[in-house]
């Protein structure tokens, strides 16, 4: 908005004949369209008005004596300056929508255990628990639930039971079904399989499948880690793997190659099913340099970079004084 035209008033021309300066930073009311300062008030702490040049006490940064001097000795001025102050308020503050009585109730009601946002929300969680590998009893966490009560405060978590026994089969059986559907198109595949332990000592028996498909997408897919508490003799674990094979409808004569370590256990197994095999080339790689580093002189070096390491691995003290020497 322009200036209001300067002052008219014939008994104050002297008055008038000052130039005025606006306020300094950020003068966001409108209120100082009509104000400014004295060139001399280098502390802008005098406003006068444009119109008569009166100065007008305020006090800190209130504005409100300010309107007051318009609305009292320029009723014409304080009519734009009310327009004015309208206008921008109503252009940046948003209309705030009143909510209605039914919307209230809603929002507070749960959802449905059978409908489509609460089934929705309990399958996010269930492919979350299932990809990032949390314990089950994660859906009790007091985190977790508040997290979920801010995202959504409609949703009831099940408990850990429900997802044990029918939200966590039921992705397996559908994810399971999807890959079955897949493997269905393969032609020939090539496979991996090894045996580990857990930390807890529990032995497993894992099973992968390669193969191109028909979009010619190399495709590797681990299809089961099975828990295995048989003795691992080679004659269990060829049953093992036949069983492995059959339940997902794999035709051994397609099977072109097995990757295995180099344990004659499972080297006999595959002898036992007359499945053609390779061993990992990693692993007789890493067998090779262990081997090859139990020369007594290499032992020796090993040994004394072992305690190299361990002296700043277990001492932070010397520790931050090798930093502060790299540095």
């Amino acid at each position: 908005m322009s200036q209001p035209p300067p002052c008219v008033n014939t008994n104050n021309m002297a008055a008038c004949s000052r130039e005025l300066t606006s306020k300094k930073g950020t003068g966001n009311s409108v209120i100082w369209n009509w104000f400014g300062f004295d060139a001399a008030d280098q502390t802008q702490t005098k406003p006068c008005c444009k119109i008569c040049f009166k100065a007008v006490a305020t006090g800190s940064s209130s504005t409100t004596n300010l309107f007051q001097h318009l609305r009292n000795k320029h009723r014409e001025e304080w009519e734009k300056c009310s327009r004015l102050r309208s206008e921008n308020a109503s252009s940046s503050t948003p209309a705030k929508k009143q909510t209605t009585l039914p919307e209230s109730f809603t929002n507070c009601v749960p959802y449905d255990k059978k409908g489509a946002r609460w089934k929705a929300i309990t399958e996010a969680i269930t492919f979350y628990i299932a990809t990032d590998m949390l314990p089950i009893y994660s859906v009790e966490k007091r985190g977790f639930n508040h997290m979920l009560k801010v995202l959504d405060a409609r949703y009831d978590v099940p408990s850990r039971k429900y997802f044990a026994d029918v939200s966590l089969p039921h992705l397996y059986n559908t994810t399971r079904e999807k890959i079955r559907c897949e493997l269905e198109e393969m032609q020939f595949y090539s496979a991996t399989t090894d045996l580990w332990s857990s930390r807890t000592m529990q032995p497993y028996l894992s099973l992968t499948v390669h193969y191109i498909n028909n979009s010619w997408t190399l495709r590797s897919i681990c299809l089961q880690t099975a828990y295995f508490p048989d003795n691992h003799t080679g004659e269990i674990i060829a049953h093992g793997l036949k069983d492995a094979l059959s339940s997902w409808g794999l035709l051994e004569e397609r099977l072109v190659c097995m990757t295995t370590d180099s344990g004659t256990n499972i080297i006999k197994a595959l002898k036992d099913n007359n499945w053609p095999s390779l061993q990992c080339f990693g692993h007789r790689l890493h067998n090779a340099i262990e081997n090859g580093v139990k020369d007594p002189r290499i032992d020796r070096a090993i040994g004394v970079c072992k305690k190299a390491v361990s002296a700043f691995s277990y001492s932070w003290k010397k520790k931050a004084r090798h930093d502060r020497g790299a540095g």
